[in-house]
């Protein structure tokens, strides 16, 4: 979500949970005010699920830029957690959250049914080598180095927010984006970087 004076949110057609930078810099926006949210309302009427996890209690949900404090401020009156981050530490989280939804979601595609607690706890494995192999991609892409422990902080949270279901939703705006990296890369005929996730996109015939 990107947030202006106001708040009044500008958003992408039809993408609103994922990496929206290339749509960002073909606006014109690439220094935008921007939110990584880390909470959810189930259904209208109930009260939202803060991103408050066992790893980080503080909670996850960030903002950066002109009006991040402001941000921050209105939602810690309303109950939730945020922090005011730089651009650099802004990047890494929100690579991470879409790491997180990307993979999870592929995952529990993958086991019809699936929640997201579902997937944490009788998928690991599955999960485990998506993250890894989306997290070292992501690095590559944007010559970053992630903080350690990244599978037991995306693990905590889908823990918090287990009732969930899983489906990919959105392809353009999460799995889509690893997904151009694999098509660049297999153009210049260097390897894919993200095999697994390929093959289960195919799998599933999404691509």
């Amino acid at each position: 979500m990107i947030l202006r004076p106001f708040f009044r949110p500008l958003l992408p057609p039809d993408g609103t949970n994922g990496m929206l930078e290339p749509w960002l810099q073909s606006k014109g926006l690439s220094d935008a005010d921007q939110v990584l949210a880390y909470f959810a309302v189930s259904k209208l009427g109930e009260a939202p699920v803060d991103g408050k996890t066992d790893t980080n209690p503080e909670g996850l949900t960030a903002a950066y830029g002109k009006w991040a404090s402001a941000v921050a401020a209105r939602l810690h009156a309303g109950g939730l957690s945020c922090k005011v981050l730089n651009k650099e530490a802004f990047q890494k989280q929100m690579l991470e959250k879409l790491i997180w939804i990307s993979a999870f979601m592929l995952v529990g595609a993958r086991h019809p049914g699936a929640t997201v607690g579902a997937v944490e706890k009788e998928y690991r494995s599955e999960v485990s080598s998506l993250i890894a192999e989306l997290a070292s991609a992501a690095a590559a892409e944007k010559d970053l180095v992630f903080e350690e422990a990244m599978e037991d902080r995306l693990c905590a949270y889908s823990r918090a927010v287990s009732h969930f279901p899983t489906a990919v939703k959105e392809f353009k705006w999460r799995n889509g984006w690893f997904y151009s990296l694999s098509e660049k890369a297999t153009a210049e005929g260097k390897p894919d970087p993200c095999p697994l996730h390929t093959s289960w996109l195919k799998e599933l015939k999404i691509v």
